[in-house]
């Protein structure tokens, strides 16, 4: 294993060591399975219509998830450094993928294959530990946007990106992106932008 990819698979340790310790023996499980990509701006990790088979972890760059429907893209989630990104639904159901997910910069990612990491649930108490409380991570984030979308205006949802954890979007994410995050038009951001930050 060379230095970068070293470094790359320790960072992945240590993140999914927030949700559990895994041992050695259960880390090289996975070791082995583990490449470095490189993604320019506008490539695709995960693409509509297509089967996801594999799981990345983002050493650098910004990725956008998003459904095209007639013609007209809305943005769903913004991938970051240090996050786990991939087509779930797609990979674990052997689906095509309802959505695109672009590279937003040029990228550096860890992946492996979904494959492996459903065959450790299965082997080991840690991994499967660790599939318990991922996708619980992800169902509270999903009820979070669900209930945003739902019962917040499109100021208040503003609002919330300048004020809580996100507002790292705003410096990295073209606004375009960020209007259809947001589920309102580029000029209707503008607007509310006007309304609430001080000239």
């Amino acid at each position: 294993m060379n230095d970068l990819l070293h470094q790359a698979a320790r960072q992945l340790r240590q993140h999914i060591h927030q949700f559990v310790a895994l041992s050695d023996e259960e880390w090289l499980g996975l070791e082995p399975h583990l490449s470095i990509v490189h993604l320019k701006k506008n490539e695709f990790i995960a693409t509509q219509g297509v089967v996801a088979s594999q799981i990345g972890f983002v050493l650098e760059g910004v990725f956008r998830q998003f459904y095209t429907k007639d013609g007209e893209e809305r943005t769903t989630y913004f991938f970051f450094d240090q996050q786990l990104v991939a087509a779930y639904m797609s990979c674990i159901t052997a689906r095509p993928s309802p959505v695109n997910i672009e590279a937003l910069s040029d990228t550096t990612c860890l992946v492996f294959p979904y494959a492996v990491l459903k065959a450790l649930f299965s082997q080991y108490a840690g991994w499967q530990e660790f599939g318990r409380l991922f996708a619980e991570y992800i169902m509270v984030a999903l009820e979070e946007r669900m209930a945003g979308l739902l019962m917040l205006s499109p100021e208040e949802r503003y609002l919330a990106l300048l004020e809580g954890d996100q507002r790292h979007l705003l410096q990295r994410v073209p606004q375009h992106y960020i209007a259809t995050y947001l589920g309102i038009t580029p000029v209707s951001m503008s607007r509310i932008r006007n309304r609430i930050i001080p000239k």
